[in-house]
C-alpha cells in the first residue's frame, strides 16, 4: 500500500491581500494630506541647523539635576498638592456625575418600560443630555482659565475645572456603561413596583460595578496628569512651579520636576491597576 502524501496546494508567492493593504493605505494618506496641509504640519523643521541647535542647548541646560534640600522640600509639597488637586476635582466630579447619570439613564425610567417615554421624563433627559455635552465639550483648561479670574491663582481654580469637565465626562460614560450591560434584573424590579434607587441599587448597579470602578480609576490617572497641566495657567501645582523654572531658564530645576512628575504618573498607574484588581 502506497503510504506517500500527496503534495498540497502550492503557497502563493506573495500575499494576495496586498493590493487591497495598498488601496486602503494609499487612501488614508489622501485623505490625510488636506489635514497636513491645514495644521501646517512640518516635521523636518526640527532637524534644520538652527532649531537643532537651539534643542541641544535646551536639552544640554537639564544637567546637572537640582537636589537641594529646600528644593527638594517646595516639589515634595507641590507634588502632594497635585494629587490633592486631581482628587479633590474628581469627587467633585462624582458629585455632579452620579445624579445627573441616574437622570440621564433611560433604563431607570418607568415610563419607558411601554416602550415610549413619557414627553416629560423625555425632555427631562434631553436637558441633562446637553448639560452633559456643555460641561464635557469646555476643556478644563478653559475653565482653569475663567476660575482663575475669578477665585484667583491657586489649587482652587483647578479643582473646579476638574470637577466640572470631568463631571461631564463620568455623566456620559456611565450612562453608556450602564445602558450597556444587562438591564432583565431592573426592568423587572421597575415593573413590580420597585422604586428607581432600589433597582440601580439591586439589579443596575451589581452587573456594571466592575467597569464603573474601572474607568473611575483611569480618569484619576488622567486627571493628575491634567492638574500638571492646569498649573501652567496658575492653578497650582507642581505645574505652576515648572512653569515658573522653565520661565527663568532653570534646566536643572525642570529636568527634576519632570522626573518626579514621571515618577508620579508611574505611581499613580501601579495605585490604580491594584484597584482594580482588588475592586474587580
Amino acid at each position: 500500500m502506497n503510504t506517500t502524501a500527496l503534495p498540497g496546494p502550492r503557497a502563493p508567492d506573495r500575499d494576495p491581500a496586498w493590493l487591497g493593504r495598498v488601496f486602503w493605505s494609499g487612501l488614508c494618506l489622501v485623505l490625510l494630506w488636506p489635514l497636513g496641509v491645514a495644521t501646517e504640519f512640518k516635521p523636518w523643521v526640527l532637524l534644520e541647523p538652527e532649531n537643532v541647535k537651539i534643542s541641544a542647548q535646551f536639552i544640554g541646560s537639564f544637567w546637572p539635576l537640582v537636589f537641594d534640600a529646600e528644593f527638594l522640600a517646595m516639589v515634595a509639597r507641590e507634588t502632594w498638592r497635585t494629587v490633592a488637586m486631581a482628587t479633590a476635582g474628581v469627587t467633585l466630579a462624582l458629585v455632579l456625575a452620579v445624579p445627573l447619570t441616574l437622570l440621564n439613564t433611560r433604563v431607570l425610567s418607568i415610563s419607558a418600560l411601554s416602550g415610549r417615554m413619557a414627553r416629560g421624563p423625555y425632555w427631562l433627559r434631553q436637558s441633562v443630555r446637553w448639560l452633559l455635552i456643555f460641561l464635557r465639550s469646555i476643556p478644563e483648561l478653559v475653565w482653569a482659565l475663567v476660575f482663575v479670574r475669578v477665585v484667583g491663582l491657586g489649587p482652587t481654580a483647578g479643582v473646579l475645572a476638574i470637577a466640572l469637565t470631568y463631571g461631564g465626562m463620568l455623566g456620559k460614560v456611565y450612562g453608556e456603561i450602564l445602558e450597556s450591560g444587562e438591564t432583565h434584573a431592573t426592568e423587572t424590579l421597575l415593573r413590580n413596583g420597585s422604586g428607581r434607587l432600589q433597582a440601580f441599587f439591586y439589579g443596575l448597579l451589581p452587573t456594571s460595578a466592575a467597569e464603573l470602578t474601572s474607568y473611575t480609576v483611569y480618569r484619576w490617572e488622567c486627571a493628575i496628569r491634567s492638574s500638571v497641566v492646569l498649573g501652567f495657567v496658575g492653578a497650582g501645582g507642581l505645574g505652576q512651579q515648572l512653569d515658573n523654572s522653565m520661565k527663568m531658564f532653570e534646566g536643572g530645576e525642570v529636568a527634576s520636576m519632570l522626573l518626579v512628575f514621571m515618577a508620579l504618573v508611574a505611581l499613580a498607574d501601579r495605585v490604580s491597576a491594584w484597584l482594580r484588581k482588588a475592586l474587580g
